[in-house]
């Protein structure tokens, strides 16, 4: 015990620093205006885990956190797809869950986006497609953004919902 407490002060605290402010992005009240003058109020965001390791899930979590408070901007999760605006889709689309993903998508309302997170919801991952996963999320439903990484940090998560809402709204 003594060993590892000598090792801990001699080490002391490895974490990662935080992004500047300015590497953010825009402001909330930007954010808030934006997503405003695009769709005239607030986004609405509905997650569907469809076979991942859960990586991807923790990152997304990391949005509603008071450093990022995406909550805050005007973006939100729901539970209901029928009051989603967006998909947000991690994971290789494993066999069990394609039906489940289509009907997710049947039932969001148009005009709706769809943004795949990390790896394996972009291009496979380390999965592929095999006899217990249909792979990429693009093979079951059509996808408006990929955001790549395994898993991608949270900004860049962020920067793919605001790529899917930019490119339907323009």
């Amino acid at each position: 015990m003594l060993e590892i407490a000598k090792r801990i002060l001699r080490t002391g605290i490895v974490s990662e620093t935080l992004p500047e402010p300015a590497q953010l992005g825009p402001s909330t009240e930007a954010l808030q205006g934006s997503l405003r003058a695009l769709l005239g109020r607030a986004l609405a965001i509905r997650h569907v885990d469809a076979g991942s390791c859960n990586g991807c899930e923790l990152e997304i979590h990391a949005l509603n956190n008071p450093y990022y408070n995406i909550e805050g901007a005007g973006i939100k999760f729901v539970a209901s797809p029928r009051h989603a605006d967006l998909l947000l889709v991690t994971g290789p689309v494993s066999r069990n869950m394609e039906q489940a993903l289509e009907r997710t998508y049947e039932a969001t309302p148009e005009p709706k986006l769809v943004v795949a997170v990390g790896d394996c919801g972009a291009a496979c991952g380390i999965f592929g497609e095999s006899y217990a996963s249909r792979g990429r999320v693009a093979n079951v439903i059509p996808v408006d953004v990929s955001v790549p990484g395994c898993p991608p940090a949270p900004l860049a998560i962020l920067r793919g919902i605001l790529a899917a809402v930019a490119t339907r709204t323009a």
